[in-house]
């Protein structure tokens, strides 16, 4: 499920899935920077994701790059944990964007993920642009970013029943 709210300068952008794993085994994976959180983002978008502080979960400092629009952006951010073992959240240090990953369990060997972004845009018609164009670009980030996370947690499971 795709969800996205505008209010005045505010972009929300929300993707929401399923993956065959149980919460606390994907919420490890997610809050894991040094290994776990490396191998759900997908290289087309991100890279160079280091480590600048902790490493797994509230108090992390994390850099890395972003590759949108045929430009490199770097970022730096900060992880909190609002609800450990639920919520984790990143906040952009420079633009001050905020990405939750929301781990809710399903039963058994399903949970249902949502990765949220909230940040502000510019007013009047560039906004609006500007709001069109990161609004699609996050949907297509998420996606492949939760399909990832499915594919190592699948990948995770199969190897541990093996």
């Amino acid at each position: 499920m795709n969800t996205t709210h505008t209010s005045g300068t505010l972009l929300r952008v929300g993707v929401t899935a399923e993956v065959g794993a149980a919460a606390p085994d994907v919420y490890r994976m997610i809050a894991d920077y040094h290994d776990g959180h490396t191998r759900i983002i997908p290289p087309r978008y991100f890279r160079n994701l280091q480590v600048e502080q902790g490493g797994y979960g509230d108090g992390t400092v994390i850099r890395y790059d972003v590759l949108a629009f045929g430009t490199i952006y770097h970022a730096r951010a900060r992880v909190t944990e609002p609800e450990p073992g639920r919520v984790l959240v990143e906040t952009d240090l420079e633009k001050g964007a905020v990405t939750s990953f929301i781990v809710e369990p399903l039963g058994g060997s399903r949970s249902r993920v949502t990765i949220t972004t909230s940040l502000s845009t510019r007013a009047g018609i560039l906004g609006r642009i500007e709001r069109a164009v990161m609004r699609s670009f996050l949907n297509r980030v998420y996606v492949a970013e939760l399909a990832q996370l499915d594919a190592q947690m699948t990948a995770a499971a199969s190897k541990n029943a093996a």
